[in-house]
């Protein structure tokens, strides 16, 4: 059970209050004032605070400037209760760190639904990623499902790209974010005599081009559609006000990009001292791992051998000739352009 400090001077506001919270099933603490508000913070810390503004001995504003300077209590989800709506007071609140602001008076609905996204974001911080470039895909997708950043891919004009067109180019500068309705893209890398790498792989529900959005400096590597593909574009102001004004999802993002330092490592790694068979086994069963889905009893792709190349890193009649290889011993079939996946055990732990 939930438990939920409330900070009002009011007593009718104050019980009728506690009383919606404590049949929508959370465990209720009241406060008069700021100074006590922040006392029962200390003494029992509290999965949620809401806390009027305008209040005798300690307001509202100071409360949260106190408990900011506490790290136990700072990032404990916090909504303010006012009867003012100026704007000025909402961008002061915000900017000290509120997560939410409901204006007096207010149904039950609209403080119920505003406590459940609070808590449903910390649930969603709390949980531990994998510090490679599945790890950032799965937080993305994650977070896509809190109402800041589904609201970016919602309502946005939607870009038609066809296969092997290009999104963006390295060497360009940021203007947007990108984010996958229907289809698959792939990021990649060119040498001076053309050569490609491919270095990401993009699907349904994915964000891309994020990066040097992030890093406020231009692409570092190219995008296209694996094939038929619609992507929703998203303005980058949209993108930075997000980040911006959500400390906690920029940390963790933040971390997560860091992180992916591991990820490029052992993919270097690979490159330079695994064997080809080895590279292409691994490139199989990474595409199996992004583009499976729930229930496929076998997997299969359909996928250029120019693309597959560039993910393995070697030449196209090199794949050619390790995937006959792979068909010869059972390990996959090919039918109509589809490679199927028959052995995944050993492709997966395939030898140097």
């Amino acid at each position: 059970m939930n438990k939920i400090l409330l900070i009002e001077d009011n007593l009718e506001v104050r019980e009728n209050t506690a009383e919606i919270l404590e049949l929508a099933n959370y465990q209720v603490t009241t406060a008069e004032n700021g100074k006590v508000g922040v006392e029962k913070a200390l003494e029992s810390t509290p999965d949620l605070i809401i806390c009027d503004i305008m209040m005798p001995v300690l307001d509202g504003y100071g409360v949260l400037h106190l408990l900011n300077k506490n790290p136990i209590l700072k990032n404990i989800p916090f909504i303010f209760l006012t009867a003012k709506a100026e704007r000025s007071d909402f961008r002061k609140g915000m900017e000290m760190g509120a997560d939410d602001y409901i204006t007096k008076p207010f149904t039950d609905i609209e403080l119920l639904n505003s406590i459940e996204r609070r808590l449903r974001k910390v649930e969603l911080l709390k949980k531990e990623y994998a510090p490679d470039v599945d790890g950032v895909h799965a937080f993305m997708k994650d977070i896509g499902h809190t109402d800041a950043l589904k609201a970016l891919s919602e309502d946005r004009n939607i870009n038609h790209y066809r296969k092997k067109q290009l999104i963006y180019s390295e060497g360009n500068h940021p203007g947007r974010l990108y984010f996958v309705v229907k289809g698959k893209v792939k990021t990649f890398k060119s040498n001076d005599d053309g050569k490609e790498l491919t270095i990401g792989l993009y699907k349904e529900g994915d964000f891309f081009g994020y990066v040097a959005l992030l890093e406020s400096s231009i692409y570092r590597e190219t995008a296209e559609a694996l094939e038929d593909t619609d992507i929703a574009v998203i303005p980058r102001e949209d993108f930075e006000s997000l980040i911006n004004t959500n400390p906690e999802v920029s940390r963790r993002f933040i971390r997560i990009l860091a992180n992916n330092v591991t990820e490029k490592e052992d993919q270097l790694l690979g490159l330079a001292y695994n064997s080809l068979r080895k590279r292409v086994a691994d490139s199989l069963i990474t595409l199996q791992k992004k583009y499976s889905r729930p229930g496929q009893e076998t997997f299969s792709i359909h996928i250029s051998r120019e693309d597959l190349a560039n993910i393995a890193g070697t030449a196209t009649e090199s794949l050619i000739r390790t995937l006959s290889d792979f068909r010869n011993e059972k390990l996959i079939e090919i039918k109509d352009g589809f490679i199927y996946i028959v052995n995944e055990k050993k492709l997966a732990s395939m030898l140097n």
